[in-house]
């Protein structure tokens, strides 16, 4: 079969495609024919090798997020069949509760290897099945971007009919976030770079939408829609972007801090968050429990992730390198 294979990481220069031997379920575990993989910002974290310890540094397949559909059963298996079409869980350890570092200790694409390949075996208890309107490219779409939104506006967020959310960007977790919290009921102010995205986010939705590259205070601008501030940031940037966050809260809201695409140090104005009785937390995926609970929402609700472009396997480096510029709207997508 054929595999994408990190064989050192620290660059993507060290990223090949190479044959190897398709695998064999033992008992309680499914081969899973995959179709499709998206892309997460973490993937260029990973390939660069830069969660340390956390992650494997040799002779890694990349990538967290894939779908496709189950070619052979093991022993034992009596939940699938032949055919189900599934996507993986990215922390196959994690069923259910909060996170420890025993559940959290193994993560596809990262500490253990990933679905950038065309076979893939995993545990009976560490797949989900994908919605039926869904294609394999949109269900592979969902497990950490729309999982990590999820958690964010809905697990942890409690996020309702009469409140706001800010989202930041167009990128995979950003535009489920919108998505959710429209679901939800809830308003939406979002943010972008470029005129041509603020208005792809007016049609997915967005209440108000503000040029951050223009308007460098965005957080006092939200204001001026919201005059009580937010209730809810799901805060993409990381260190650069927190002090903005923080102006456009309300008194006792929530940032959910879910990347640092703008950097991960910053000094906090720590005043600030205490006179504003505001909460930070980070998110990251979710359990099973979650992820089966946002699956059976999104079917309810015929919601579809909205994706940007898709590379073949054999392009992966082209695609993390489109994702890494900054270009896309929605997930980047692999055909497998």
């Amino acid at each position: 079969m054929k595999v994408a294979w990190v064989e050192t990481v620290g660059s993507l220069d060290n990223l090949k495609l190479v044959e190897r031997p398709e695998p064999r379920p033992g008992r309680g575990e499914v081969l899973v024919r995959l179709r499709a993989a998206s892309l997460n910002y973490r993937d260029l974290v990973t390939t660069a090798g830069g969660y340390g310890s956390h992650q494997r540094r040799e002779n890694l397949i990349p990538l967290s997020d894939g779908a496709g559909e189950i070619a052979a059963l093991g022993d034992g298996v009596t939940a699938w069949k032949m055919g189900d079409r599934v996507t993986g869980h990215i922390f196959p350890k994690w069923l259910t509760g909060p996170p420890t570092e025993a559940r959290l200790s193994a993560s596809l694409g990262g500490s253990a290897d990933g679905v950038a390949c065309e076979y893939r075996v995993f545990g009976e208890n560490e797949i989900l099945r994908v919605p039926d309107h869904l294609s394999f490219a949109e269900g592979a779409a969902l497990p950490c971007a729309a999982l990590t939104a999820w958690v964010s506006v809905i697990a942890q967020g409690q996020v309702g009919p009469g409140q706001t959310v800010l989202t930041q960007g167009t990128g995979g977790v950003s535009l489920f976030a919108l998505q959710f919290a429209k679901m939800a009921g809830a308003a939406v102010v979002a943010t972008s770079s470029n005129t041509e995205k603020l208005e792809r986010l007016r049609a997915l939705g967005a209440n108000y939408v503000i040029n951050y590259k223009s308007d460098p205070d965005w957080g006092r601008t939200a204001l001026k829609f919201v005059p009580h501030g937010v209730d809810l940031v799901v805060d993409i940037g990381g260190g650069e972007t927190i002090s903005q966050s923080l102006r456009a809260l309300r008194m006792g809201g929530t940032i959910s801090v879910i990347g640092v695409v703008a950097g991960a140090r910053h000094d906090l104005n720590v005043p600030v968050l205490i006179l504003k009785n505001a909460r930070l937390q980070g998110a990251s995926a979710g359990n099973r429990d979650q992820f089966a609970a946002m699956l059976a929402a999104i079917a309810q609700y015929q919601l579809r992730p909205v994706l940007d472009r898709t590379f073949p396997l054999a392009d992966l480096r082209a695609a993390l390198e489109h994702l890494k510029s900054g270009r896309h709207v929605g997930k980047v997508c692999i055909a497998i």
